[in-house]
């Protein structure tokens, strides 16, 4: 997939899980296209890192939001903060996610089940509910949402994470159906085997020098984030260095 230089001149964009890894490689190819960043993650420090990534690069500033995403009131303030300043918003990226605990169900704490249900699932259903309304005043809105293929392999010890993922994908996805008759459009994002400190920690015996780098992943996969590519509740699965769209998995 390509797109000229400056595709996203002009729009606002939401990346959570902004500081690190896939969110933050998008930060800065969006911002490349002109996207104004509203970038989203706890730590102040690397947002910082990361703004100063985006002034060097396209000499403009982003937008820092020190954020846990699972302060939802906070999530509502953000909301409202873009309604006041923006009145819109045209592209929201849920990047943000853990892995959780990789255990047995049966010997899960629940603290740390919730958790991973907290930021992986509640907290992009929360950012719905506060920017679906921005989204809509967009001329083309897109909402783009990170699943894994992990969410149907249904494999032992998964279980945190493949729940949420599969729960994800199947929120996005009705919410894909539910505004179908706007020019919101929704996305759901399969990045793969990425060199990142969660696939690390998911696989710490993989030499992360044999997998695509979240550069990679961002160069292919940014033009989903603009108004040409149309499609809605699609999959994009990033294979071998390519964005491929592909029909969505069903049941284990």
């Amino acid at each position: 997939m390509s797109e000229k230089a400056g595709a996203l001149e002009g729009r606002l964009a939401v990346i959570t899980g902004a500081s690190r890894g896939i969110g933050r490689a998008m930060a800065l190819r969006l911002a490349r296209e002109g996207a104004h960043i509203i970038a989203v993650a706890r730590t102040q420090g690397a947002l910082e890192a990361l703004d100063d990534e985006i002034r060097a690069a396209t000499g403009r500033q982003a937008t820092l939001v020190p954020l846990d995403v699972t302060d939802y009131e906070g999530i509502d303030r953000l909301g409202g903060a873009i309604y006041e300043r923006w009145g819109k918003l045209d592209i929201f990226f849920g990047c943000a996610g853990v892995l959780g605990p990789m255990s047995p169900l049966a010997h899960i704490e629940p603290k740390y089940w919730e958790k991973t249900y907290a930021v992986n699932v509640t907290a992009n259903w929360r950012f719905i509910r506060s920017f679906d309304p921005l989204l809509r005043q967009s001329d083309a809105g897109r909402a783009v949402f990170v699943t894994s293929r992990a969410a149907h392999k249904c494999r032992a010890f998964w279980g945190p994470y493949a729940t949420t993922k599969a729960a994800v994908e199947c929120m996005a996805r009705i919410y894909a159906e539910e505004v179908a008759s706007t020019n919101l459009r929704v996305h759901i994002l399969n990045p793969g085997p990425i060199r990142t400190r969660m696939r690390a920690a998911a696989f710490p015996g993989e030499d992360p020098e044999t997998l695509p780098t979240p550069e990679e992943l961002a160069e292919a996969a940014w033009p989903i984030f603009t108004p040409r590519v149309d499609a809605n509740g699609a999959i994009f699965d990033f294979i071998e260095g390519e964005l491929v769209k592909r029909e969505p998995d069903t049941g284990c």
